[in-house]
């Protein structure tokens, strides 16, 4: 069996999780399923105040996308692009006819991002709009967002409130954790 590489699907807009769904349905039970490794539908985990309570509610960070991991044979590549809401595979075009595998980086960074929510605590590379907790320093148990990165995610700006005002502190990436409430 080949090496399994990690291509992107494009969906019709809300169809990720229909697709996802209907792609592993449909392989079970064949010998296509093998061709396979992971499909993700990458989230991230946001708080909005709903009234007057702090609500979690999952984001889509790639609406229009499905991540999988495979072996893609011309059937296999067939049948994915058979399937409703599919529109194609990104890096798909008139000059190339096969798509575009991402690069190692690429897919390390988007593992990296599915990985920290399994994994509090462990510094992974933050994003704009992240609720965190501060672990240590002058603003230990201060809970904010985030609402710039630096250094290639070394440093953080972080809106944290203090006397009932939002002020902006710059924080290392290694004080703080994602919230977990």
């Amino acid at each position: 069996m080949a090496e399994m590489k990690w291509y992107v699907i494009h969906t019709f807009s809300s169809h990720e999780n229909k697709v996802k769904l209907a792609i592993e349905k449909g392989l079970e039970g064949t010998s296509l399923k093998e061709q396979v490794g992971q499909l993700l539908v990458p989230v991230r985990k946001s708080f909005i105040i709903r009234e007057g309570k702090k609500v979690e509610r999952e984001r889509k960070l790639f609406t229009s996308y499905v991540i999988i991991q495979a072996d893609l044979s011309p059937e296999l590549r067939t049948y994915i692009l058979n399937i409703a809401g599919v529109t194609k595979f990104l890096g798909q075009s008139k000059e190339h006819k096969d798509p575009i595998p991402l690069e190692e980086e690429e897919v390390n960074r988007l593992l990296g991002i599915a990985d920290r929510e399994k994994e509090p605590g462990k510094v992974f590379s933050y994003m704009p709009g992240d609720m965190v907790k501060v672990t240590n320093g002058p603003f230990t148990d201060f809970e904010g967002i985030v609402q710039k990165v630096a250094d290639d995610g070394a440093k953080l700006i972080i809106d944290v409130t203090v006397f009932g005002r939002r002020t902006p502190v710059e924080l290392s990436a290694n004080q703080v954790e994602i919230y977990k409430k």
